[in-house]
């Protein structure tokens, strides 16, 4: 009796024995390409999936993909000294994604979260940075705030941060929405001339050399130069601190985030239907918390001390002014 009860016993692997390892090796190879419908046909090639059908992987991704979700909804950022802090909208099948990234006192890149809304506007974009802070995200010492071109993110972050934030509007953000009120003939050369204005070292250069592009401007059309009023004076923040040309290079646009939206979208560009709205806030966590271990540091980190300083002497005297 007791050798037919052995025979009777088949050998399981460890691994079957823990869904929720099982649910992260599958969750990898699916957000690295492998369809659901795919692997079966592949089982062979991995061997804990072994007779899993396609409506079970889909269930165990939506499942391992859910607890991402809540991982980057709801960690703490108490432990994160952060410096800077860059926000910035990305589509995603007909809904806008704003995004944001925090840059530590190190050089590190922080992804924080982001928010699924039709526009980037002002009320939305508001709770979504107080649900940052409400997490624990240090503001008290100030921050550098690097948004894109739409109004409704400087709002939120003046409405939440007031006087702790400084904000750095983006420039290539700016030079596109000038360039785009002209004939296509004429963006090439206002493109270099912008782009020059842009890179001088201090903020009187600076000003001067737009100063002359916006005489042009108005000779040529005037819909442009008001475009490059618009908030100009915010996009040359770093260079009234006087750190252009440390870190002008990382922060006077919002290129850092614009890179993760791109290595973002190499894994969920592979999703040919989005079923229903849960699905891709789902699919961006997931994505983000995977690419986040791979990300650098910012170039020229070493001088983030010296944006430190420049927000701590500025908190002060922008609250005794707003008082």
């Amino acid at each position: 009796m007791a050798a037919s009860s052995d025979r009777r016993r088949v050998p399981v692997d460890a691994r079957l024995q823990q869904p929720r390892a099982l649910d992260t090796g599958l969750l990898h190879r699916v957000l690295g390409g492998l369809a659901t419908r795919e692997y079966a046909r592949c089982a062979e090639a991995v061997p804990e999936a072994f007779g899993l059908s396609a409506s079970t992987v889909s269930r165990r991704f939506t499942r391992a993909s859910a607890r991402k979700l809540q991982e980057l909804s709801e960690r703490r950022l108490e432990g994160y000294d952060l410096v800077a802090l860059l926000l910035d909208g990305k589509t995603l099948a007909e809904d806008e994604m704003v995004a944001a990234v925090g840059v530590a006192i190190t050089g590190g890149k922080v992804l924080l979260g982001f928010v699924q809304t039709a526009t980037e506007n002002r009320k939305v974009c508001a709770i979504f940075l107080r649900a940052l802070v409400e997490r624990g995200s240090p503001v008290d010492l100030g921050l550098l705030v690097v948004t894109d071109g739409a109004k409704g993110l400087p709002a939120a972050v003046r409405e939440v941060f007031g006087a702790v934030a400084l904000l750095q509007r983006c420039q290539w953000h700016k030079r596109e929405n000038v360039l785009a009120y002209l004939p296509e003939r004429h963006r090439p050369a206002f493109r270099r001339k912008l782009q020059a204005a842009y890179e001088q070292s201090t903020y009187e250069a600076a000003t001067r050399a737009l100063g002359k592009v916006r005489a042009e401007l108005t000779l040529r059309n005037t819909s442009a130069a008001a475009s490059l009023d618009e908030g100009v004076e915010e996009t040359l923040t770093l260079h009234g601190l006087g750190l252009f040309s440390e870190l002008g290079v990382s922060l006077k646009t919002t290129n850092i985030l614009e890179s993760i939206h791109a290595r973002v979208e190499d894994r969920t560009a592979r999703v040919d239907h989005w079923r229903n709205s849960e699905q891709k806030p789902r699919w961006l966590a997931t994505a983000r918390l995977d690419l986040e271990p791979r990300l650098h540091r910012i170039k020229n980190y070493r001088s983030l001390p010296l944006l430190r300083d420049a927000l701590t002497r500025h908190v002060p005297a922008a609250k005794k002014s707003a008082a």
